[in-house]
C-alpha cells in the first residue's frame, strides 16, 4: 500500500508542476500580448481540464495488465494507472481551481463569461475524454 501511495505522490507532483507551469506560461503569453486578450485570462484552467479530461480517457480505454506482462504494449499496470490517472490527472485537473474561477466572473457581473466558461468545461471535458478512450481503443486494437 505504501508502494501505491508513492506511485500516486509522484504522479500527483508532476501534475500540479505542470498545471502551475501551464498557467504560468499562458498568464505571461495574455500579459504580454494585446489587452483585448485580458479576456481569456484563467481560461487556461478549462484548457487544463479538457487535456486532463483526454489523458484520463485514454487510460481508461486501455486495459489492465498484470506487472508480468509490463512488456506487452497493449496494456498498462494497475500502478502505471495509478501513477498517471490518480496522480497525474488528479492533480493535473482542479475542479476547485475551476469553480473559484466561475464565482469570481460572477462577482464581477460577467454572467456570460462565467457560463460560456463552464460550458467549454463541462462539455469539453466529456468529449475529451470521450475522444481520447475512443482513440486509445482503436489504437489498441490495431497492435492484436
Amino acid at each position: 500500500m505504501l508502494v501505491d501511495f508513492a506511485y500516486i505522490g509522484i504522479g500527483a507532483v508532476t501534475g500540479a508542476c505542470a498545471r502551475y507551469q501551464i498557467g504560468n506560461i499562458v498568464n505571461r503569453k495574455i500579459a504580454e500580448a494585446h489587452p483585448r486578450f485580458a479576456y481569456y485570462s484563467g481560461w487556461h484552467t478549462a484548457g487544463i481540464n479538457i487535456l486532463g479530461s483526454f489523458v484520463l480517457g485514454s487510460l481508461a480505454g486501455i486495459p489492465t495488465i498484470t506487472d508480468a506482462a509490463a512488456n506487452d504494449s497493449r496494456g498498462i499496470t494497475a500502478r502505471q494507472r495509478l501513477t498517471c490517472g490518480v496522480g497525474f490527472c488528479g492533480s493535473f485537473t482542479t475542479f476547485s481551481t475551476f469553480s473559484v474561477d466561475i464565482v469570481a466572473m460572477l462577482n464581477k457581473g460577467e454572467v456570460a463569461r462565467a457560463l460560456s466558461y463552464a460550458c467549454v468545461n463541462n462539455v469539453g471535458g466529456v468529449c475529451a475524454a470521450f475522444a481520447g478512450f475512443s482513440m486509445a481503443r482503436k489504437v489498441l486494437s490495431k497492435l492484436k
